[in-house]
């Protein structure tokens, strides 16, 4: 059995139409090519060696979400320096426009005239922003972007966000920022990315004080990750009790393993039931995304 028949055997054996990725990658080619170069070379902020399991071109790229029953996904773009979001926001948005099954995906950065170029995302259709914490080494408290997270808010988008210390940590990562984030916005929509790797406990903790923060399982629990941060086993209890608030993500093309097993690992969590497997796997994007079910 190759790899594709294998992935739709999981959400075929729960009755599912297909899966709903939340996180996954697609870029303009020459950012895609250095982000590509960055985990070849395992840069700081990999710290280890990441060959790219899913480096093709974008069709087929794209021929390879569907062939996996992948029925919604992203463009999560995340600009490194200023004066680079809002060409990625326009990118992202030709690219939802030719590609119907992704979500419009746009994403800002701490700098002037972010609000504006935030505004424009969403008046265009935007369904989802990206915030990248590590990559982007900015505060998401920063004022200059207290007015986008504003429109944010208001709009009730989901954002999904790397803030997190995994796989190595910045200066801004960790709990503490979103926790004065969500402090000055709580209606927030985050997403937070990885189950908030390596600091899992203290996100739950902000999913048990915010209605509408959720957490994607990219990367979690596969054996690439659990050498380096394990998920507690206290914490599973945790993980069964908000079956409504997790979603599941892939990092897809840039895991360094196959995209079975990171819905393979999914299934053989302890205490997990078909239930939490169709939610995390698809009806909890559709009620985020409001996404029109078969």
């Amino acid at each position: 059995m190759n790899e594709a028949d294998s992935v739709c055997e999981i959400w075929q054996s729960l009755g599912l139409p297909g899966i709903v990725d939340v996180h996954t990658h697609f870029m303009p080619k020459r950012v895609m090519d250095k982000v590509w170069r960055y985990f070849d070379e395992a840069g700081p902020l990999v710290s280890r060696s990441w060959p790219v399991a899913y480096r093709t071109d974008e069709e087929q790229r794209l021929k390879t979400l569907r062939g996996f029953g992948v029925r919604a996904f992203t463009s999560l773009v995340y600009p490194h320096k200023p004066e680079m979001a809002a060409w990625l926001n326009q990118w992202a948005a030709a690219f939802a426009a030719t590609t119907p099954d992704c979500l419009h995906t746009a994403t800002f950065y701490p700098e002037p005239g972010v609000e504006g170029y935030v505004r424009n995302a969403v008046d265009a259709g935007a369904r989802v922003f990206k915030a990248h914490i590590q990559v982007g080494r900015y505060d998401p408290t920063d004022p200059l972007l207290d007015a986008a997270w504003g429109i944010i808010e208001d709009a009730a988008l989901p954002v999904v966000i790397h803030c997190g210390s995994g796989p190595a940590p910045g200066e801004y990562t960790g709990p503490e920022p979103v926790a004065t984030l969500l402090k000055r916005h709580p209606r927030l929509r985050l997403v937070i990315a990885h189950l908030g790797m390596p600091e899992y406990s203290e996100f739950f903790d902000l999913v048990d004080r915010y209605e509408d923060l959720r957490l994607d399982t990219t990367m979690a629990f596969t054996p690439f990750v659990e050498e380096t941060m394990p998920f507690p086993r206290s914490e599973y209890g945790r993980l069964r009790d908000h079956a409504d608030r997790i979603l599941f993500g892939s990092d897809f093309p840039n895991i360094p393993y196959g995209f079975i097993d990171a819905m393979g690992v999914l299934t053989r969590l302890p205490g997990i039931d078909d239930e939490w497997l169709r939610k995390v796997f698809y009806h909890n994007a559709v009620c985020l995304f409001e996404l029109t079910a078969p």
